[in-house]
């Protein structure tokens, strides 16, 4: 498939939910028209046969009975349009993230940290960024995992090959994930605090009260029996309840905090209950997803999702013993409260340990069914091999953000350790999009995700970057001091053992030219030292005469810019060598200087 036809295929899904929704809208109205009509109908025979009691009641029963299957019809008819609506709205979504508009998705601006090794300078959240253009979640929790994916990507190469294998599985059941986001939109971004379904037991660790659930619908059933062979007076049957109406309310307040503790926890997890099911009802070939789902249904305990539902009926039940009827029959009966009560100490002690768990492996589900949906938005893009020893090699790598009609690809090799490109080149030739599309294609690769490349063969490092780097008038901090410390990370990460892939953009920006220059070289010296990898860009041609100092583990590469008269053009393509052509001079001429 490619972009066409994935474009092609978009739109008319648009259209089936377009005219799905006109379909189910006549059906609503139809429904409600026709429930409006029963109501007026059967009040209406109700009244012609008052005269007889028993036709009246008849027919104002099957006039109920028929009403409530209509209302029930109404509100499945509901749903249903709703899950057609808010299919459509993701739908026109992709439609525009295609076109490269992603605002319809989270970029997750709060996780933007200028200290990261490596996020802020390939802006990687807020809006317009690369996480908004990914981001598919559906639940705050997997929103969170694939921003710490995206952050701190694996760097174990058996890992990685297991994401890859559980995206492109679940790129294959396109169907399936489209389903599950659909239904995570209806649910709502709800967050749960997960720790907070600890809870010491009151009534479930006490033998009286579990006794007392039994022993007094038994008296009453003796005294019932009793009372009907005429052993005893029916009078007595009031004496009973007062005793026991008086022993079910003792421990109403403790019942009524457990109430209110678990009550609107239970209606946020019982929300994600459809999302649990979807994932546990699918088979999965890949070892990943075999795993979230196996964590969905711990060896001799229920399933998530049928745990849950379990647990919010143990709590509507609960929430009934506070109205009157249940308050003064079931109660003092049944020992209703204490029974609820009971039933979800007892369900918090068995499942309680494992609702972590759950939504730890439906965070993860949610950040790889992101992942598949970007693979499946990209058809071009492929699957990087992951090597076990340092390499970084790619034919016609592209950045995913620049539009694809207008990407210009490139290729890069470093198949060595130690390894440096130095790229020189003009302003706005292309030095800093291309350390940008190295990295950005580095993290994907790490992530199991496809990257923007025809070939790829990639060793899982830490990427450390040095792009941009702002003074800090709060920390009284100049630029120079900030680069200096950030450099100073790097070099520290090195010294621990690390294995990095470096990516620097003008070094020393914040310093004069010649004490730049004498730095620069002393930095990438230390850097080849020291065995590491990675790209330096710099205006500077100087730095070039490295390569002469290190034949084997430095090469020049640089964008051109070409001056014809008054006329400056751009190729975008890295070239062998050192840039010739610098373009300042003219840029300030035509801008400045020009009227």
């Amino acid at each position: 498939m490619d972009i066409k036809d994935l474009i092609s295929s978009y739109q008319s899904a648009v259209r089936e939910q377009e005219n799905e929704l006109q379909i189910l809208k006549r059906k609503i109205f139809r429904t409600g028209t026709l429930r409006l009509a029963l109501v007026l109908s059967v009040l209406a025979v109700a009244y012609i046969l008052r005269g007889s009691t028993a036709a009246a009641v008849t027919v104002l029963s099957s006039g109920l009975l028929l009403f409530l299957v209509l209302l029930k019809h109404h509100d499945r008819l509901y749903r249903r349009k709703n899950y057609a609506e808010t299919k459509c709205r993701y739908l026109a979504g992709e439609l525009k993230g295609i076109e490269y508009d992603f605002s319809a998705f989270d970029g997750a601006g709060h996780r933007t940290d200028p200290g990261h090794r490596f996020a802020s300078d390939l802006d990687l959240f807020g809006k317009n960024s690369f996480f908004q253009s990914v981001n598919r979640t559906v639940t705050s929790f997997g929103t969170e995992k694939l921003a710490d994916i995206f952050l701190s990507p694996p760097e174990n190469r058996e890992q990685i090959l297991e994401q890859q294998e559980a995206v492109r599985e679940l790129n294959g059941k396109y169907g399936l994930i489209l389903h599950y986001t659909v239904k995570g939109m209806l649910t709502g971004k709800d967050r749960l605090d997960t720790a907070s379904f600890s809870h010491r037991p009151f009534f479930h660790g006490s033998r009286f009260w579990n006794i007392c659930v039994y022993a007094v619908p038994s008296a009453y059933l003796a005294m019932a029996v009793l009372a009907l062979a005429g052993f005893v007076s029916s009078v007595y049957f009031g004496g009973l309840w007062v005793v026991t109406f008086a022993l079910s309310a003792v421990p109403s307040k403790k019942v009524q905090r457990i109430s209110e503790l678990f009550e609107e926890k239970t209606g946020v997890l019982k929300k994600y209950s459809s999302l649990f099911r979807i994932m546990e009802d699918e088979s999965f070939a890949s070892a990943e997803l075999d795993r979230l789902k196996s964590a969905l249904k711990p060896s001799g305990s229920a399933a998530a999702s049928k745990a849950i539902d379990r647990l919010k009926t143990y709590c509507d039940c609960l929430g009934l013993a506070f109205s009157y009827p249940i308050l003064f029959f079931f109660n003092p009966v049944l020992m209703w409260n204490v029974k609820y009560a009971i039933k979800i100490e007892k369900w918090i002690g068995e499942y309680g340990k494992h609702i972590e768990s759950w939504f730890s492996a439906l965070a993860k589900f949610d950040s790889l069914a992101s992942l598949a949906i970007f693979a499946h938005n990209h058809p071009g893009y492929i699957y990087p091999d992951i090597a076990g020893e340092w390499t970084f090699e790619a034919k016609a790598l592209g950045h995913p953000m620049l539009h694809r009609d207008r990407c210009v690809r490139n290729d890069v090799s470093m198949t060595k350790r130690p390894f440096f490109i130095v790229v020189t080149g003009a302003n706005m030739a292309g030095k800093s999009t291309y350390l940008r599309t190295v990295g950005i294609n580095h993290i994907l690769a790490c992530t199991g995700a496809p990257v923007c490349a025809a070939e790829m063969t990639v060793f899982p490092c830490k990427l450390f970057t040095s792009l941009r780097t702002a003074d800090s008038l709060n920390d009284n901090e100049s630029y120079f001091f900030a680069e200096l410390r950030r450099l100073k990370m790097i070099v520290d990460c090195l010294r621990a053992g690390e294995t990095l892939l470096v990516i620097l953009d003008e070094i020393l920006k914040g310093t004069n030219s010649i004490d730049k220059q004498k730095g620069s070289l002393a930095l990438i010296r230390q850097l080849v030292a020291m065995n590491s990898n990675g790209i330096v860009a710099t205006h500077d041609p100087v730095l070039g005469s490295l390569e002469k100092e290190f034949p084997e583990n430095i090469r020049n590469c640089c964008f051109e810019a070409e001056i014809e008269g008054d006329r400056l053009t751009f190729s975008y393509r890295i070239n062998e060598g050192i840039a010739r052509n610098m373009n300042a001079t003219f840029l300030m001429q035509k801008i400045l200087f020009e009227p």
